[in-house]
């Protein structure tokens, strides 16, 4: 799969200069031993299920709408929509509206059951314009994540209304994003419905993961193996919004590293994680715990040493979507504070 372009247009320039050794960040050696240990996932491949707030609202069109690249885009039907990004939220809003049954295609992010056998429009981050056509949609949603920008002109020229979104990165972000959308397919009240339950899922969460005791230090590793992509996370990359939900410290963060950068022996020693989290996809690509010991660093961590490795469902983790909630207190149970 991929978030590989949240982190990819870093990665790429980055991972062209730095390799697996080199671009080191200083640190003294981890600690010994750690307070905190890993629950195995029941399911790795499991995948948090979609719950529709309305199972049929009555879209209100036409909507005039400004994209958020500046376009004035008139929306004027809804009955085929696709709904692309990086990280699959834009799907997940659209099934959760009540509108699943008018999408069409989805990304490669998008994985819930609803959506499965819909077809894949993206590779990485780029769309077909072919392939969307294709599909005969009446109306376009994406966000920056998606490009390229050509493509999307070539769409809007092709007379495709196409509304485009910011970004949204973090648990701050869902509530805004859902409103954006829910007006632009001409269902507002149904936004307001669905923003009310996942505000309301989002506060029970954090008071059920506000554990006492110390807080662990969780590093979030995005890793390809098969494409050579190793790369630890820190400030802005997603998962931080999601380690401090659940009272973690994001340890990448913590040692200065903004976005993605390559992994290093020194980076990870530094940032000392008494757990590793990651995609699925990534710890498979890798050959599981057994292939990650031997990333360079990984083993001279307490999470290393302890194999404190949690997985999360790759369309799942950096959604930032109706279902966080839910996925806040699943990780959140993923890790067991000792005392």
């Amino acid at each position: 799969m991929r978030l590989a372009d949240h982190a990819a247009g870093l990665a790429v320039a980055v991972l062209g200069a730095c390799f697996l050794s080199a671009c080191s960040i200083p640190g003294d050696e981890a600690t010994e031993s750690s307070p905190f240990a890993c629950v195995p996932a029941q399911s790795a491949a499991e995948s948090v299920a979609v719950d529709p707030i309305d199972s049929a609202p009555t879209p209100q069109l036409p909507v005039d709408v400004t994209s958020a690249d500046g376009t004035e885009v008139q929306v004027t039907d809804v009955s085929r929509i696709l709904a692309v990004n990086l990280n699959g939220s834009l799907a997940e809003i659209v099934f959760s509206l009540g509108l699943g049954d008018n999408v069409v295609g989805r990304d490669i992010a998008t994985t819930f059951e609803q959506a499965e056998d819909l077809p894949v429009v993206t590779q990485a981050h780029d769309l077909s314009a072919e392939g969307v056509l294709d599909l005969d949609p009446s109306v376009v949603l994406v966000d920056s994540s998606i490009g390229p920008p050509e493509v999307i002109t070539q769409l809007r020229e092709s007379g495709v209304p196409v509304v485009s979104f910011e970004e949204a990165w973090s648990i701050e972000e869902i509530a805004p994003r859902i409103e954006v959308v829910a007006e632009a397919l001409g269902v507002p009240e149904a936004g307001e419905q669905l923003i009310e339950r996942t505000e309301a899922e989002l506060a029970s969460a954090l008071d059920q993961v506000g554990a006492a005791g110390p807080s662990p230090r969780i590093a979030f590793l995005y890793l390809r193996g098969s494409a050579g992509v190793y790369l630890l996370a820190g400030e802005g990359s997603g998962a931080d919004s999601m380690i401090e939900a659940i009272g973690g410290i994001d340890a990448g963060s913590d040692i200065g590293i903004e976005k993605f950068r390559p992994i290093t022996s020194e980076a990870l020693i530094n940032a000392a994680p008494d757990v590793i989290l990651m995609m699925s996809g990534g710890l498979e690509s890798v050959g599981g715990v057994d292939g990650l010991v031997e990333v360079p660093g990984v083993a001279q961590t307490p999470a290393g040493r302890n194999r404190c490795v949690v997985d999360v469902d790759d369309g799942t983790l950096l959604s930032f979507g109706p279902r966080t909630g839910q996925i806040v207190v699943d990780l959140a149970a993923r890790i067991e504070r000792a005392g």
